[in-house]
C-alpha cells in the first residue's frame, strides 16, 4: 500500500476517534454553563493539559521549530518567556479567577465576569470585551487553519485552499456538538500525542548522529552561528529591543481567554496547584522538543528548506514508517484542532453571552442560547476561513498578532481586577481600549523603538490606563466591599 495511503487512514482513524468524544460529550451538554465550561467539572489534569494543548496550536509543532530552524538557539528567548508566563498566570490568577468567577453569579466568560465585578450599570464594558475577542480571535483561529492547509499541503499534495477547508470542517464538527467537554477531553488526547511527537522526532535524528554529544558538535560545526543564544542567524549579536521582544511573549498568558476558561472550568480551587505543576512540566517537554527539532534538523535535512514552519513534517516523512508518520502527523492535527476548538467555543460564547444575550435576548432560554453558541462557531468559522486562504501567510505572524492583542487587552485588565479593590470599571473599559487599539497601531509602525514586539507596550500602556482612570473616578462602596468578603 503507498505511503500516502497509510498516512492517511491514520488520520481518519483519529479524526473518527475525536468525532466519537464529541458525539459523547453532546449527550452530556444541556445547558450554557456545560457547553462554555463544562459543568465547572474538570479534574486539575485535564484543566492544565487541555490549557496547555489549547494555548500550544499549530505553531509549537511548526512556528516554534520554525522559528529553531532559521534563527537557532537564540528562539530559545521566546520558549522561555512563554514558559515563565504559563507558571506565573497558573499561580497569580488560577485560584482567584476559579473563585471569583463562580462567586459571582457562575460568570461564564471574561466579558460577564468583568461586567459582575463592577456592578456596571450598562453593558459597555460586556461589548468592548466581546468585540475585542472576535476581532483577535479570528486571526488566531485563521492561524490554526493556515496551519492545517499548510500540513494536508506537504503531506498529501491538495491544492492549499481545499486543505484549509477540510481542516476547518474537522474542527468545527466536534466543536459544534460537544462544546467544552468535548474540547476539554479531546485536548488531553491531544496534548499527550503533541508531547510524544516532540519527544520522538528529535530522539530519532539525535540518536542517528551518535547521541547527543556528538549531534551538537556535529551542529556547532555545520551552522555555529544557530548555536548561540545571543547572537542571530548572521552572528550579530542581539540587541536588547530583540530579547525582550521574545520575552513579552510570555505578558500574554495573563490575557488569553481560551486559556484563562480552563482556570474557570477547574473542578475545585483546591486543585489549581496541582494543575499548575502538570502544566509546567507539560509546557517544558513541548518547548524543549520544539526548540531541538529546529535545531537538529539541520543535521538530517541538508538542503535547506524555503519555509522552516514545514521542518517538522519533512522530518517525520523521512524518520519513520508511513503508520508512524502518519500518528506524528496527527499531533499536528491535534495541536491545531485543539486550539482552533477552544478559541471558536470562546469567541462563540463572547457572540452569544456578551452581545446576543445582552443587547437581544434578555429572556432567552439556556438551551436556546446553546443553539446561538453553535450558530456563531459556524459564523466565525467562516470567516477564520476567508482570512486563512492567503497562501503567503506564516502561522507564527498570525499568532503573534492576536497573541499580543488578547495579552494587552485583557491581561492588564484582569490581573489588576484580582488584587486591587480600588480598579473601577472606567478603568478597565480604558484598560481594554487602550491595550487592543495600541497593538493594533503598533504593529502598523516600523523602526528604531517600534521594533519592540506590540505586546509588551500595549501591556503597559493598557495598565496605565487602568491605573490613571481608575484613580481619577470613583469605585461604588458597594462593590468595594463585596471584594473585600471575596479576598478574604
Amino acid at each position: 500500500m503507498p505511503a500516502q495511503w497509510l498516512i492517511a487512514l491514520t488520520f481518519v482513524a483519529y479524526l473518527a476517534l475525536i468525532l466519537v468524544i464529541g458525539a459523547y460529550a453532546y449527550l452530556r451538554t444541556k445547558n450554557a454553563s456545560d457547553y462554555f465550561l463544562g459543568g465547572r467539572s474538570l479534574p486539575p489534569a485535564v484543566a492544565a493539559l487541555s490549557a496547555g494543548a489549547s494555548d500550544m496550536s499549530g505553531w509549537l509543532l511548526l512556528g516554534l521549530p520554525g522559528a529553531a530552524y532559521a534563527a537557532g538557539l537564540s528562539a530559545g528567548w521566546i520558549a522561555i518567556g512563554l514558559f515563565s508566563g504559563i507558571v506565573l498566570s497558573w499561580v497569580s490568577m488560577g485560584r482567584r479567577l476559579r473563585v471569583y468567577t463562580y462567586a459571582l453569579d457562575d460568570s461564564l466568560t471574561v466579558p460577564a465576569y468583568l461586567h459582575r465585578r463592577f456592578r456596571m450599570g450598562h453593558p459597555y464594558l460586556r461589548t468592548v470585551c466581546a468585540v475585542f475577542i472576535l476581532l483577535f480571535f479570528l486571526f488566531y483561529v485563521a492561524s490554526g487553519l493556515i496551519a492545517g492547509g499548510k500540513l494536508f499541503e506537504t503531506v498529501f499534495g491538495w491544492d492549499y485552499r481545499w486543505a484549509v477547508i477540510t481542516g476547518a470542517v474537522a474542527v468545527i464538527s466536534y466543536t459544534l456538538f460537544g462544546g467544552f467537554l468535548a474540547v476539554s477531553w479531546t485536548d488531553v488526547f491531544q496534548g499527550l500525542l503533541m508531547s510524544v511527537a516532540l519527544i520522538a522526532v528529535p530522539l530519532v535524528v539525535i540518536s542517528d548522529h551518535g547521541g547527543l554529544a556528538d549531534s551538537w558538535s556535529q551542529l556547532q560545526a555545520s551552522v555555529p552561528e544557530l548555536t548561540h543564544w545571543m547572537t542571530d542567524n548572521t552572528g550579530q549579536a542581539l540587541g536588547l529591543v530583540a530579547i525582550f521582544s521574545s520575552l513579552a511573549w510570555g505578558l500574554g498568558y495573563f490575557g488569553q481567554p481560551h486559556i484563562l476558561a480552563r482556570f474557570m472550568a477547574v473542578r475545585s480551587p483546591r486543585d489549581v496547584p496541582a494543575a499548575a505543576t502538570v502544566a509546567a512540566l507539560w509546557s517544558l517537554i513541548g518547548f524543549l522538543g520544539a526548540m531541538a527539532v529546529g535545531l537538529f534538523a539541520h543535521l538530517q535535512i541538508q538542503q535547506g528548506l524555503p519555509d522552516g514552519e514545514k521542518v517538522f513534517m519533512e522530518l517525520v516523512q523521512v524518520l519513520f514508517h508511513p503508520i508512524v508518520a502518519g500518528v506524528l502527523l496527527a499531533a499536528i492535527l491535534s495541536a491545531i484542532m485543539s486550539t482552533a476548538d477552544s478559541q471558536l467555543l470562546v469567541s462563540s460564547a463572547a457572540l452569544a453571552e456578551d452581545i446576543y444575550h445582552v443587547w437581544v435576548g434578555r429572556k432567552t432560554s439556556p438551551e436556546a442560547m446553546v443553539k446561538v453558541g453553535r450558530w456563531a462557531v459556524v459564523a466565525l468559522s467562516l470567516v477564520a476561513v476567508w482570512i486563512a486562504l492567503d497562501q503567503d501567510s506564516k502561522v507564527l505572524d498570525v499568532v503573534g498578532y492576536a497573541w499580543a492583542g488578547l495579552g494587552a487587552a485583557f491581561g492588564p485588565t484582569l490581573l489588576i481586577s484580582l488584587y486591587w479593590r480600588r480598579m473601577t470599571g472606567s478603568g478597565a473599559i480604558a484598560g481594554v481600549i487602550v491595550g487592543g487599539v495600541t497593538v493594533v497601531v503598533w504593529e502598523q509602525l516600523s523602526g528604531g523603538l517600534f521594533e519592540v514586539y506590540e505586546l509588551l507596550p500595549g501591556f503597559i500602556f493598557s495598565a496605565a490606563a487602568i491605573l490613571i482612570v481608575s484613580a481619577l473616578t470613583k469605585c461604588p462602596q458597594a462593590v468595594s466591599s463585596q471584594y473585600k468578603r471575596l479576598l478574604g
